[in-house]
């Protein structure tokens, strides 16, 4: 009685697909990994901060700020125009507050650090500010304050869906309450 086994005329293990094809998935995993470790120490992970202390001691700096904008009842429009590469800002207080010269405005993208603005709108005049910006698609953290940094506006704008974002005090309760969740 013969042996199926020892049949010579049986091809060898190679040459069938079913091996080949229970190793493509470990195989997919090593390169799944290998490519993971590469881009983990070539990328730069943005969401560090280095100074995380003294960012957690001037907290309560930062909420007197945002306090002292609701008190002055100031609200902002932000506006991009031309090519994306102009921003208009309209700023408005409660009666008989001073609106300042100049305004800075933080333009923070909520991962990548580089591509961060810091931007000085200046009056054109009944509280309409203007400046140039890079332009920026997409969802970015904004923060708009005065010259003397006195107040400050915070909030997250969606540029796609928001053609023009209103920047108020119940924004700034909306930014403390997704930063208090981090």
């Amino acid at each position: 009685m013969s042996n199926p086994r020892m049949n010579s005329s049986a091809p060898a293990w190679y040459r069938e697909p079913w091996p080949w094809l229970l190793m493509l998935g470990p195989a997919l995993v090593i390169i799944a990994g290998v490519v993971t470790a590469y881009l983990a120490v070539v990328s730069n992970d943005g969401l560090v901060e280095d100074d995380y202390y003294k960012q957690g001691l001037t907290v309560n700096q930062r909420t007197v700020r945002d306090q002292r904008a609701a008190e002055l009842g100031i609200e902002a429009e932000l506006v991009m125009g031309g090519e994306g590469d102009r921003l208009r800002a309209l700023l408005r207080a409660k009666e008989g507050g001073r609106l300042p010269e100049t305004l800075n405005l933080g333009i923070a993208h909520p991962t990548r650090a580089g591509f961060d603005q810091k931007v000085t709108l200046r009056s054109e005049g009944g509280g309409v500010y203007a400046g140039g910006v890079l332009p920026f698609r997409g969802r970015w953290h904004i923060t708009l304050e005065d010259d003397r940094q006195e107040w400050r506006l915070m909030g997250a704008w969606v540029t796609e869906q928001q053609p023009v974002f209103r920047l108020t005090t119940s924004a700034v309760a909306a930014a403390q309450g997704n930063s208090d969740r981090r």
